[in-house]
């Protein structure tokens, strides 16, 4: 398989960062824990494999090329691309268009992060995609760009900050990393000017019957465009976890169960405003987040089978979910649902999904669904819940298990099986498990 070439969009000031930019050197180059920023994403691309690094300079350009001069010392070949005057991300590349190959991966100079390229390329090879964005839920989707996917990952709109306040917005940043075929962008026309991917770029393709695909990645990646956040990168490469969410490194996950254990136990939820998160939720799955844990969600959704809502609506009732908990500073790193239901007689019920099926707790396909794409170790890992049919999932799943006293408090009586553990609430449980 031939590697496409890689770009970086080097030409940030860095303006927010001038404290840690001793003489004015780029943002690029700004010191990570002894190195600059640029090394780090120039040691990535060799060990990806990729032989071409075009460098798309602005500001401080002489820096860039003192330090990086042939990339030789990374044993890759930089290409310099020089823009006179601001064009924004998009208009940076198309500046230099017809001087780019066929495909090639564009990554932001300020973002530090340990992704599988290979992988991410694959991925979008196999979809036959223009263009695929890297996504992944952030501790700050209010002030983020984000995407909205529909049940296939196909991209369907882009949602740039600043949000609208009377909605609720799926909790999928973009990372600020593509794979994009040249022939995709051959459609824009560019007369100059600042341009920009996410904002104006990608949603015009979108509305123009372009397949965008997104990745939704649990792999580490973050902007260092702050003090705050740059003192957290520097902090997760001391602590080791930057390391830990590489898709090759076995990770602990807490699956949590959904009604009843994050949001409120009503019969079923089938209308957006009957979305409530119990209290402490959001500070429990904060701390996760900030743990080496992953927050996988397991919940059995049969008011799909039922025709109670469909997949658009459960989306939207999830998007509130995840909304809310993003307004706390926290996130969910996948949400596995089951859709079926193997009983009939429902008026307006689907029958396409009126049977007996693996992924509906206490049965655990969504488990070893989550076990293939984010690579759990079980034998680490913990599930939360509220009922017995979610203490028998973790049974038949060999994971330590905790029953919570909200929702049913094992009171469904569908089975005969203790918990491990038993506590109040998710914030008692978590800070339970985090401190052994």
């Amino acid at each position: 398989m031939s590697f496409p070439d890689l770009l970086i969009l080097a030409g940030g000031k860095g303006t927010r960062l001038r404290d840690k930019l001793e003489h004015g050197l780029p943002k690029p180059l700004v010191n990570i824990c002894g190195r600059p920023l640029l090394d780090y994403q120039l040691c990535l691309a060799r060990s990806s494999g990729i032989q071409n690094v075009h460098l798309m300079l602005g500001y401080g350009a002489s820096y860039i090329y003192d330090y990086c001069g042939d990339g030789s010392k990374w044993g890759v070949k930089v290409i310099y691309h020089e823009e006179n005057e601001p064009l924004g991300t998009a208009g940076a590349v198309l500046n230099v268009l017809n001087e780019l190959p066929n495909q090639f991966i564009v990554m932001y100079g300020d973002t530090m992060l340990d992704v599988d390229l290979v992988s991410f390329y694959q991925l979008h090879e196999s979809k036959c995609a223009d263009i695929t964005v890297f996504l992944h839920p952030n501790d700050h989707p209010h002030d983020s760009d984000l995407v909205e996917v529909d049940a296939s990952n196909n991209i369907v709109a882009f949602h740039s900050y600043p949000h609208s306040k009377d909605g609720y917005f799926q909790n999928l940043a973009n990372a600020s990393l593509y794979v994009i075929n040249k022939s995709v962008l051959n459609t824009i026309r560019f007369e100059g000017g600042m341009l920009d991917f996410c904002k104006q770029v990608f949603p015009s393709l979108v509305d123009n019957g372009h397949k965008l695909y997104g990745y939704n990645g649990i792999e580490y990646i973050k902007d260092i465009g702050t003090p705050e956040r740059l003192l957290a990168v520097e902090q997760d490469l001391n602590s080791g976890k930057f390391f830990k969410r590489n898709l090759k490194s076995a990770k602990k996950a807490i699956f949590l169960d959904r009604d009843g254990t994050i949001n409120d136990q009503t019969d079923y939820v089938v209308e957006i405003q009957q979305m409530r998160l119990l209290p402490g939720v959001s500070s429990a799955i904060r701390a996760i987040n900030k743990s080496d844990f992953l927050t996988v969600v397991i919940t059995n959704q049969p008011v799909i089978a039922r025709g109670d809502v469909d997949e658009n609506k459960l989306r939207k009732i999830h998007n509130k979910m995840e909304w809310l908990l993003g307004q706390e500073g926290a996130f969910i790193d996948r949400i596995y649902f089951c859709p079926h239901h193997p009983d009939s007689g429902f008026a307006g019920e689907r029958r396409e999904y009126k049977k007996t099926c693996f992924c509906r707790k206490p049965n655990i396909g969504l488990i070893e669904q989550a076990i293939q794409e984010l690579n759990i170790d079980l034998s680490q890992s913990w599930f939360i819940g509220d009922s017995t049919v979610d203490i028998e999932t973790a049974k038949r799943a060999g994971v330590k298990s905790i029953l919570l006293s909200t929702g049913y408090a094992g009171k469904d009586n569908k089975f005969v099986c203790n918990a491990d553990y038993n506590f109040i609430d998710l914030q008692e449980a978590v800070n339970f498990i985090l401190e052994r």
